[in-house]
């Protein structure tokens, strides 16, 4: 069924194409944008590569659809990039920007106090991470790996290694293909 002015009806609201063009020009008024990423169930799926690239870039602008989204001519003439943080739908794109936004802030160099701990996370090199201990190295009589303890850095690195390959088969085999 046609609407009066010859637009489809469709259950649910979806955000009017002027008010973000206004808003997008006055933004890119003040400073340039390197990307311009909608936040949308069916955009390309948000994983740690992706992460990485972005946190290398200035400034980026996020959109964020509401119910059935925004108006086509946005995502055909404004946007550079389209992310989907899952398969799933939110009632809005605000806690999807908020995962991409966490995800690439902590690899600005200078937010973590430590910056070679993002370089160890899990996916960095498509593996999960290890397992990981603190003090004491005996509590209950559950006891931290020996080679832990041994300061041996070489046999703690590949056991570390070893660790996130086994960890990754058996709850991640995805990653691996």
């Amino acid at each position: 069924m046609e609407s009066p002015k010859g637009l489809s009806n469709i259950a649910g609201m979806v955000m009017q194409i002027e008010p973000i063009d206004l808003c997008m020009q006055k933004l890119k008024s003040e400073r340039q944008y390197d990307e311009v990423i909608f936040l949308s169930p069916d955009g390309e799926m948000f994983d740690q590569k992706m992460a990485n690239h972005l946190s290398t870039k200035k400034n980026l602008m996020f959109l964020c659809g509401h119910y059935k989204g925004v108006d086509e001519r946005v995502r055909e003439h404004l946007i550079t990039r389209e992310i989907s943080i899952g398969n799933y739908v939110l009632t809005g794109g605000e806690l999807a920007a908020a995962v991409v936004i966490d995800a690439i802030v902590r690899l600005i160099p200078g937010v973590l106090s430590d910056e070679t701990s993002a370089l160890s996370d899990s996916f960095q090199d498509d593996l999960i991470s290890p397992p990981v201990y603190t003090r004491p190295a005996e509590y209950k009589g559950w006891k931290v790996p020996e080679i832990l303890l041994s300061g041996h850095q070489k046999n703690i690195d590949e056991w570390r290694n070893e660790k996130s390959l086994e960890r990754t088969k058996l709850k991640r085999p995805d990653l691996l293909k």
